[in-house]
């Protein structure tokens, strides 16, 4: 039985952590923040997204200062991008992060607690998974989207492969993702992407260049649209 069930939510569809899966997947692309950014140059990251159009970004909370971060870009976008938390391995870090405002946050691996917790707050965890048994389990306790990680370990041909019998679940790949690749993990399948150092390079990258990316990024995405 799906968790969310167990909890008593009513209409688990229209959870404020399911509305938020819906916006991720229609915007299809989760930029990764990670590493010794200023906050500057973070709300500039920001910006340089927001006008490519890409309108989701995480910061992981092993990036000096992330729930500081996390908390200004809240307050910089509003409800006009969804701000998220990565690298979320605990439950207490679960809950600074969504104390900070994190609209939802990530995981490299699955934390069946982080899970629970998270669906008691009504707040999207998407969790790292890799093989088909984390995959079913994963899935089984209601979690909307999952994180294919690390997906550049098989590519676009293990996403096409492990959809065949489990064509059902939504999974997010992440690691190794480009505009090079994003069209074919669209083709198998992909429900959004996490898109890291391919987009967003480092501290010493100018928003010229990241937006050149990202609307690169955009197009291999939407190419594969009808």
């Amino acid at each position: 039985m799906n968790l969310a069930t167990n909890l008593s939510i009513k209409d688990p569809d229209s959870s404020d952590a399911r509305k938020v899966a819906v916006r991720l997947r229609e915007n299809g692309i989760i930029p990764i923040v990670r590493g010794d950014f200023s906050a500057q140059k973070v709300l500039e990251i920001g910006d340089a997204l927001l006008a490519s159009p890409i309108l989701a970004m995480e910061v992981t909370m092993n990036t000096p200062g992330a729930l500081e971060l996390i908390e200004m870009l809240r307050a910089r976008f509003g409800e006009n991008m969804l701000i998220g938390a990565g690298t979320v391995r605990t439950v207490a870090q679960f809950e600074d992060a969504v104390a900070a405002g994190a609209q939802f946050t990530l995981a490299p691996g699955f934390n069946p607690g982080i899970v629970q917790r998270a669906q008691v707050s009504d707040i999207l965890h998407i969790p790292g998974v890799f093989t088909p048994s984390e995959i079913e389990e994963a899935w089984a306790l209601g979690s909307p989207l999952l994180k294919l990680f690390p997906a550049d370990f098989g590519g676009p041909a293990y996403l096409k492969a492990v959809r065949a019998p489990l064509n059902d679940v939504a999974l997010v790949p992440t690691g190794g993702v480009s505009a090079e690749n994003a069209g074919a993990y669209r083709r198998m399948g992909a429900a959004a992407l996490g898109v890291g150092s391919t987009l967003i390079t480092g501290p010493e990258q100018s928003m010229a260049d990241l937006i050149t990316r990202a609307r690169a990024l955009r197009r291999a995405w939407e190419g594969t649209l009808p």
